[in-house]
């Protein structure tokens, strides 16, 4: 069975937004603006997804 995965691109900087959504989004792995990472669909990324989901472009795909 194919695994679904999320390819999750960061749209808008994290500057000035309150300090625990920085973590998220670093938590998450993202350093740039416009860098696109590949994340499996869990719950613990879904929620940080959920979190910062005004500053990210997500897209479902599977493998």
């Amino acid at each position: 069975m194919a695994q679904k995965k999320l390819r999750i691109t960061l749209v808008k900087s994290s500057i000035g937004n309150p300090i625990s959504q920085k973590l998220t989004v670093k938590a998450l792995g993202f350093r740039h603006v416009n860098e696109t990472i590949i994340r499996p669909d869990n719950d613990s990324v879904r929620g940080m997804i959920f979190k910062v989901n005004h500053l990210l472009k997500v897209e479902e795909f599977t493998e």
